[in-house]
């Protein structure tokens, strides 16, 4: 009677092994390119168009940080410039003086100087006009080092200027990918710092699967080979999709713990991703079977 019981039940215990039985050749989970944009500037968050979820498109503008401090820090650097130049006029002004008093100098220092040939002048009057037009000649070098140095101090209220444009700029806040907001980090009123996260986006459309394979695995596995994937639709069957190897390692590491192979843990693998095309059911994070073609 036993006999006949442990005939009866080892094909089913058999039957039931072969159910379970798996025919995927790696396993994995699915992950995309995250990127988290932070702020450039620091303020107040006066606007910020998003929520989790929202799909955005490169380059466009989302939200700003408040300007007002920046706008009236601009203000001031354009008044000092304003100041600055006025000191410049009146040192060319200066200067164009001193042109003309060089240049009737000029005219009387020929004067005397023909005169003192002609011995119709003297040697002290030739010298005294030599000096005068020396020292005018001096002042003009010196008056327009005051002019080179107006114009340095000009070109530094320019570059903070500038500075500031750039602050004011980037306080307008820009996605800088297509993609899907994952997380939102912060909310309109809250203060912003700089390199502060405000959100995480990724290009969620198509997604990538990584799997680790065996060493015996690799030959087998070519860039942009046709593999199929599944993921669990529910308890009992799978979804399956179309996929794509994108990347294979070209390094060895050990199975991470969290991936069930037919491997031991304590084999080496490589990781491989397989991009599969997304049609709104794949998740970040999601454990997914791969089948090589």
């Amino acid at each position: 009677m036993k006999t006949k019981l442990f005939i009866i039940i080892l094909p089913a215990i058999l039957l039931a092994c072969n159910g379970n039985n798996n025919n995927s050749d790696a396993y994995g989970n699915f992950e995309a390119k995250e990127v988290i944009v932070s702020a450039e500037t620091q303020g107040k968050i006066i606007q910020l168009n998003i929520e989790e979820g929202n799909l955005l498109n490169r380059d466009q503008k989302i939200g700003c940080i408040d300007t007002s401090l920046l706008y009236i820090q601009k203000q001031q650097l354009i008044a000092q410039k304003h100041a600055v130049s006025t000191k410049l006029a009146n040192i060319k002004a200066q200067i164009a003086v001193q042109e003309e008093q060089m240049k009737s100098l000029k005219t009387e220092k020929n004067r005397i100087e023909k005169l003192f040939a002609d011995k119709a002048a003297t040697q002290q009057q030739s010298d005294d006009i030599n000096g005068r037009y020396d020292v005018i000649a001096k002042q003009i070098v010196v008056t327009k080092t005051q002019l080179n140095s107006v114009y340095s101090e000009m070109d530094v209220i320019d570059k903070q200027s500038d500075l500031i444009s750039e602050q004011i700029k980037r306080a307008i806040i820009v996605n800088p990918v297509e993609g899907t907001v994952i997380e939102k980090y912060i909310e309109t009123g809250e203060i912003a710092t700089m390199g502060k996260a405000i959100y995480k986006i990724a290009k969620l459309d198509e997604i990538d699967l990584r799997v680790y394979i065996s060493g015996a695995q690799l030959p087998n596995v070519t860039l942009g080979q046709k593999v199929t994937v599944f993921v669990d639709k529910d308890e009992n069957t799978n979804e399956k999709y179309e996929g794509i190897i994108s990347w294979v390692s070209d390094q060895a590491e050990f199975t991470p713990k969290i991936i069930q192979t037919k491997e031991e843990r304590v084999n080496m693998v490589y990781a491989v991703k397989v991009r599969v095309k997304n049609d709104g059911r794949l998740k970040i994070g999601m454990p997914g079977e791969v089948k090589f073609n």
